[in-house]
C-alpha cells in the first residue's frame, strides 16, 4: 500500500467542481498583474470554504466584535460563519480588514508559497502541506497565489471538501466505537464482580477445608495413638473395629487433602483470570479516554489542530494487519497528529517481502493482535529488533486502540 495519503484526490477530468465558466469566474484579476488575489477578487463560490477552513469561529467572533458588531459574542457559530462569508465578498472596510486578518493569521505559509514561481511549484507546496496537515494556511496561500490556475483551485477545493466528509465520517465511527467501549466496560465490570464473588466464595471454602483438615489431623494423631495402644494389647472384636475405623478416617483425610489441592489450583486460576480481566478493563478505559479526547477536538479550530499535530511531530508509523476500511480512518487520525501512516495487510494480499522496506522507513510499528497472522506478527517483532525500532501490539483492530497507543509516547521506547 502506498504511503501517500489516501486523501490525495486528483482533479476530475469530467465536470469541474465549481462550474463551467472560465478562470475569471473563480479569481477576478488580470493574470498579467502578477499579484496576489484579494478575498473580494475570489469567486463567492469559494468564500464559504475559505471562511470555514482558514478561520475558527472564535477568530471570527473577535473580528466582528472589534468591528463593532455587539451581537457577535452571542450568535451561533453558523450565524457568525455566514456573516464572515458575506463580508468576504465586499470590497469595503470589512472586506479589507478580513483579508488582512487572513494574511496575518497565515503569514508564515503565505511567505513560503511566495517563493513559488510556477503553478507546478505552488501545487507541490500545497500537496506537501496537505500531507503534513497544515491545510488552513496552505489553502489560503494557494487561492491567493498569482500562479494558481483553475485546475489547481478545483483540486485544492475538492480535497478540502472531501476532507470535511472524511473527518465527519471518522467522528461518526469514533462515536460508535465510544458506545461500544462503554458497553464492553459495563460487561467487563459485571464479569469482574461475578469473578470476585466466586473468588470470595472459593476463599471461604478453602478456609473451611483447612479447618476441617486440622481437625482431621488431630483426630488422625489420636487414632494413631489408639492404634499403637491396641497393637500392644491382647486384641479382640473391639480392637478390630477400631482398626477399621482408623483406616476409614485415613482414607477420608486423604480425599479431603486432594480436594484442598484442587481448590487451591482453581483459586490460582481464578486469580490469574481476574488479573487478566483487570488488565483488559484498564485497556478499555484507556481507549475510551483517548476516543473521548479526540471527539472533544473541534476540527475547525486550527490552534487545537496544531497542538494535536505536535503529538507525533512528523513521525512515520507502520500499521500491519487490520480490517478493510480501517486504514483510511487511521490515516485521518495520523494526519491530525502530524504523522504519516504506512500500512501493510500482513501478507493477505500484499507480499510480505515488502515488510523489511516499510519497517526501515517507519519510526515505530503497530499490529492488532486480534487481526494479524502469527507469521506476520513474528516478522514485525524480528525486523523491528534487527533495525532497533520499537513495536507496539494493539489489543484490537480499532481506531480506539490505535488512538490510545499513539497517545502514550512512552510505549514507543519501552517495547523493543
Amino acid at each position: 500500500m502506498s504511503s501517500q495519503s489516501i486523501l490525495q484526490i486528483k482533479p476530475s477530468t469530467s465536470a469541474p467542481l465549481l462550474g463551467h465558466k472560465g478562470l475569471e469566474a473563480l479569481v477576478n484579476i488580470d493574470p498579467k498583474a502578477n499579484r496576489r488575489a484579494r478575498i473580494w477578487d475570489i469567486s463567492p463560490a469559494l468564500h464559504c470554504s475559505i471562511i470555514g477552513t482558514c478561520l475558527t469561529a472564535a477568530e471570527l467572533r473577535q473580528f466582528f466584535v472589534r468591528f463593532g458588531d455587539t451581537d457577535a459574542k452571542t450568535i451561533t457559530d453558523h450565524a457568525i460563519h455566514s456573516r464572515g462569508v458575506r463580508a468576504a465578498g465586499q470590497h469595503d472596510v470589512a472586506g479589507k480588514m478580513l483579508h488582512k486578518l487572513l494574511d496575518n493569521r497565515h503569514e508564515t505559509t503565505v511567505k513560503r508559497f511566495s517563493n513559488a514561481r510556477t503553478t507546478a511549484e505552488v501545487r507541490e507546496l500545497w500537496l506537501k502541506a496537505f500531507d503534513e496537515g497544515v491545510i488552513p494556511s496552505a489553502y489560503w496561500a494557494v487561492l491567493t497565489h498569482p500562479a494558481t490556475d483553475r485546475p489547481l483551485i478545483e483540486e485544492a477545493f475538492g480535497q478540502v471538501h472531501m476532507l470535511s466528509h472524511m473527518v465527519g465520517s471518522s467522528n461518526r465511527m469514533d462515536i460508535a466505537r465510544l458506545r461500544d467501549l462503554e458497553r464492553e466496560i459495563g460487561e467487563r465490570d459485571a464479569k469482574l464482580a461475578r469473578q470476585e464473588a466466586r473468588l470470595a466464595a472459593g476463599a471461604s471454602d478453602r478456609s473451611e477445608l483447612l479447618r476441617r483438615i486440622e481437625t482431621l489431623e488431630a483426630e488422625n494423631r489420636r487414632l494413631v495413638f489408639t492404634e499403637q495402644m491396641i497393637a500392644t494389647s491382647s486384641g479382640g472384636p473391639d480392637a478390630a473395629a477400631l482398626l477399621l475405623r482408623i483406616d476409614t478416617e485415613k482414607a477420608h483425610a486423604t480425599r479431603l487433602a486432594g480436594r484442598v489441592g484442587e481448590l487451591e489450583e482453581q483459586l490460582q486460576a481464578a486469580r490469574k483470570f481476574a488479573a487478566n480481566l483487570h488488565k483488559q478493563n484498564n485497556q478499555l478505559e484507556s481507549e475510551l479516554a483517548a476516543v473521548e479526547a479526540t471527539l472533544q477536538v473541534d476540527v475547525r479550530n486550527e490552534d487545537e489542530v496544531s497542538s494535536i499535530a505536535d503529538e507525533l511531530n512528523g513521525l512515520t508509523l507502520l500499521y500491519v494487519g487490520g480490517r478493510p476500511g480501517l486504514i483510511e480512518q487511521l490515516k485521518v487520525q495520523c494526519a491530525k497528529r502530524g504523522a504519516t501512516l504506512l500500512a501493510h495487510d500482513g501478507g493477505i494480499e500484499e507480499n510480505s517481502a515488502a515488510l523489511p522496506g516499510l519497517i526501515s522507513r517507519a519510526d515505530v510499528a503497530f499490529f492488532p493482535v486480534d487481526c494479524v497472522s502469527h507469521h506476520a506478527a513474528g516478522q514485525v517483532k524480528k525486523l523491528c529488533r534487527d533495525h532497533g525500532k520499537p513495536f507496539v501490539p494493539l489489543r484490537a483492530a480499532s481506531v480506539a486502540s490505535f488512538i490510545s497507543a499513539v497517545g502514550d509516547r512512552s510505549r514507543f521506547s519501552l517495547i523493543k
